[in-house]
């Protein structure tokens, strides 16, 4: 076994990937202070063909070094807008036919592993503050809370991680 060059991989380019299908899905972002973590994030919707990402409330937009940085140039191929707040986002994304889902630990949140996302349908996801979580305005706009389970003695993934684990589960079941 080795490992593959880059040429070797025959990814798109920035093009054709703004052109491309995209899986049926959104990242909001509630006041997401790190750069480094929203750079994570384009990379992750790159990766994943997300549709876009909605920038919610202080969360920084590109162009930003320290965004670009952890991106690698994700933030040029991913469509993103602004938003004042994510509970604003959640109401715009309900009315476009959107299922919209917060990742927080919350009373009644809906185990990963138990999630069963209608196929094809457009889902959003919301992604909260490094502290604070999701805001409270947003979980009460949306249609429910995603938890991933865990197994050690704290008590949160970083949230960049939490977002490549619970798109890639939803990508997966629309691509199987």
């Amino acid at each position: 076994m080795r490992k593959l060059s880059v040429d070797e991989m025959d990814r798109m380019s920035v093009d054709e990937f703004k052109e491309s299908e995209k899986f049926p899905f959104v990242i909001v972002l509630d006041n997401i202070r790190s750069l480094n973590n929203i750079g994570s994030f384009f990379r992750t919707a790159d990766a994943l063909r997300a549709e876009k990402i909605m920038l919610c409330g202080y969360t920084q937009a590109p162009p930003h070094r320290e965004i670009t940085r952890s991106a690698l140039g994700a933030e040029v191929s991913v469509a993103w807008e602004k938003c004042p707040s994510a509970a604003e986002a959640v109401k715009v994304l309900k009315s476009e036919g959107y299922k919209v889902w917060c990742v927080e630990q919350a009373e009644g949140s809906v185990l990963l592993q138990n999630f069963e996302p209608d196929k094809g349908a457009p889902h959003a996801f919301v992604f909260g503050n490094e502290v604070e979580g999701v805001s409270d305005a947003a979980i009460a706009e949306s249609d429910g809370c995603l938890e991933i389970p865990q197994f050690g003695t704290k008590h949160s993934f970083n949230v960049s991680v939490s977002a490549g684990i619970v798109l890639w589960d939803f990508v997966k079941r629309n691509i199987t």
